[in-house]
């Protein structure tokens, strides 16, 4: 499920911004309602980014959604929509969702197993509720992609990973290497993302070196270092510890950790578009705007972005840009 808000506020992300904590301390962040489309559409809690924080390592966008009742709601139906220069993450505590994008690749994603998508320089994709399981519930997160690779091939990861054990804790861990496990999937930078699941007044030590760090608390009470971080919440805590403590209190939790290594860029962030510029959002739109207009036309040049083979509904049109120009955000104390 991406971002198909009808008036999406421009994001400039360059790490924390000013009033961030210092290495080693925990910032709360709350959450916030954003329906998708139409009157129908779900609603989903966003956490990324915020005023007073827009990138994670190389997160930089964090939606939870459900548990939401399929048939009472229609659950998630995305026609196709443009990505550029990040990739995207789904994972699901339950249900399934159908991905299909304009490179070929199509997936039925389950619970515990991950899709990730490279959108790279375009791609376009739909998703949309599947299967019989009757709730939707899970996590859609995106990954800006540097420099070096934004306008690399386009890719599709469909990855399940083995739920590792410890003392009064579960987990997947579905990238990078933490708890015993290393997923084999590759990234563009360093990061890291593992459910985990703690038992009533359990804990679990998490080595993340130099990443930066993120805990969405999906139930349950968690402390992150020991502050506690309510359910649909998010912590994060800058890079400077080499590892990262999580208690449950007295009722199970369970929770996504992801972080990264601080992605030392601005990225410009509107829609569905990851770029470096005002001019090149505009660029984006527009060629996706052109393609969408003429899919039925047999045009012969190569698309940016392609359309999904076969899709039921028609692709999602751009929103209108905003008014005034895009700018980027100067980063703190520069």
């Amino acid at each position: 499920m991406s971002n198909v808000e009808l008036r999406p506020e421009e994001h400039v992300c360059a790490g924390a911004e000013a009033g961030a904590p210092p290495a080693g301390q925990v910032q709360l962040l709350s959450p916030r309602d954003v329906p998708l489309g139409g009157p129908r559409a779900m609603t989903v809690r966003r956490t990324l980014p915020q005023r007073a924080l827009s990138l994670i390592g190389a997160w930089c966008f964090v939606d939870h959604y459900g548990p939401d009742d399929v048939a009472r709601t229609g659950g998630m139906n995305v026609p196709p929509h443009p990505h550029t220069g990040l990739a995207t993450v789904s994972w699901l505590f339950s249900g399934q969702i159908t991905h299909a994008d304009s490179a070929g690749h199509r997936a039925e994603v389950g619970p515990g197993e991950l899709s990730l998508m490279t959108a790279g320089s375009g791609i376009s994709h739909s998703e949309r509720s599947s299967g019989a399981q009757p709730v939707l519930h899970g996590v859609q997160m995106w990954v800006a992609l540097p420099e070096a690779d934004r306008f690399g091939p386009q890719r599709f990861d469909h990855y399940v990973p083995p739920v590792v054990r410890g003392p009064g804790w579960r987990a997947q861990v579905f990238l990078g290497s933490a708890l015993g496990h290393a997923s084999p999937v590759v990234t563009a930078t360093g990061l890291l993302a593992a459910e985990i699941s703690l038992d009533p007044g359990s804990s679990v030590q998490v080595q993340v070196g130099d990443f930066e760090s993120g805990l969405l608390v999906d139930a349950g009470q968690v402390r992150m270092d020991g502050v506690e971080v309510a359910p649909h919440w998010l912590g994060y805590r800058p890079a400077g510890q080499p590892s990262v403590t999580l208690r449950a209190g007295e009722e199970p939790a369970r929770m996504i950790l992801f972080g990264g290594t601080p992605l030392e860029e601005e990225i410009v962030m509107w829609w569905n578009f990851v770029g470096r510029s005002h001019e090149e959002i505009v660029a984006y739109r527009q060629a996706w705007q052109e393609e969408i207009s003429t899919a039925d036309e047999g045009r012969t040049e190569l698309p940016q972005f392609g359309l999904p083979d076969a899709d039921p509904d028609p692709p999602l049109p751009a929103p209108e840009l905003p008014n005034a120009r895009i700018r980027p955000r100067r980063r703190p104390g520069s």
